[in-house]
């Protein structure tokens, strides 16, 4: 049964390199989704408000990749 374990963590892989960043912009989706509305932005912060978001999130991600293996980032 282990080896089924191990099949699926592969194929889990070949999508999705870190399962938290995936996580991270699923959930931002989520609360972009049902939350903006709430807020009555004008409609052309939208992008603006999705943008921040998601960079944001990348940022944070590299940064903890770059962490983990030792660099310093300036």
């Amino acid at each position: 049964m282990s080896w089924l374990k191990t099949v699926l963590a592969e194929i889990l892989g070949l999508f999705v390199d870190d399962i938290s960043f995936a996580l991270a912009i699923i959930i931002w989706l989520g609360i972009f989704r049902l939350g903006l509305p709430r807020l009555n932005l004008p409609a052309a912060w939208n992008a603006v408000v999705l943008f921040a978001g998601l960079a944001t999130i990348l940022v944070e991600s590299a940064l903890r990749r770059a962490s983990a293996h030792g660099r310093s980032v300036r």
